[in-house]
């Protein structure tokens, strides 16, 4: 079924943290049918169209985070979020140069947030090209909510149901574990935070399968290095 010519016509509204550089915000306003609203946001950068949101790094900030932890904490929350989401790297290669950061460490984190969290990645050369990604995120959404494109999987209804498909996806985790670590810890987050002591106290959990976890979360500081 096509687009409806009211939701062609309806502007799509993006609401940006007030902490976002002014470029993208420029980039986003000169848009067509497109409305920026600026406000401070729990999570995430942008919301677009109340559909999407959106995490932007510069792959110096993403290359950053990963050294100091943040992205891992930021990446569970986004995972377990209402609205589905996506972070949008932005930059060339040559942003990466001064940031000491191994490429083995940067591509272990690239492999975390997409297929252990589940988070789609989009690459962005810069302000200009993230504000057309959200764009055209927006406007895909809206042919795929009129049934313009086919759904092959059904999303995860209700937070808890959320929060147990995403700890399926650590290592050695399935249903019951899920189900354990959930109640045991009582967040995703709180999971993300856990050693391997507090990982092992669980049932059915040993040695292995706690390191595993970890191994899938986070990585040891000393790989960051040259």
């Amino acid at each position: 079924m096509p687009e409806s010519p009211q939701d062609s016509l309806t502007p799509i509204l993006i609401t940006a943290d007030d902490r976002e550089p002014q470029s993208v915000l420029d980039a986003l306003k000169a848009l067509p049918n497109v409305r920026v609203t600026i406000s401070r946001l729990k999570l995430g950068d942008y919301q677009v169209d109340r559909r999407l949101l959106v995490e932007r790094k510069t792959l110096r900030d993403f290359a950053l985070s990963v050294l100091d932890g943040r992205l891992f904490s930021q990446a569970a929350r986004l995972a377990i979020s209402e609205i589905p989401a996506t972070m949008i790297l932005e930059g060339t290669g040559a942003d990466l140069a001064a940031c000491g950061i191994r490429r083995e460490a940067l591509l272990g984190a690239l492999v975390s947030v997409s297929l252990v969290f589940g988070i789609p990645i989009l690459r962005s050369a810069g302000p200009e090209e993230t504000a057309r990604l959200m764009l055209y995120a927006a406007n895909q959404l809206r042919a795929a909510a009129t049934g313009a494109f086919p759904r092959p999987g059904r999303r995860p209804k209700g937070k808890r149901r959320t929060q147990l498909a995403f700890l399926q996806g650590l290592p050695g985790v399935g249903p019951r574990r899920a189900k354990q670590l959930l109640d045991t810890f009582g967040t995703v987050e709180g999971v993300i935070q856990s050693d391997v002591n507090a990982l092992q106290a669980i049932p059915g959990i040993g040695g292995k399968t706690a390191q595993a976890i970890r191994w899938a979360i986070t990585e040891s500081e000393g790989e960051y290095g040259q």
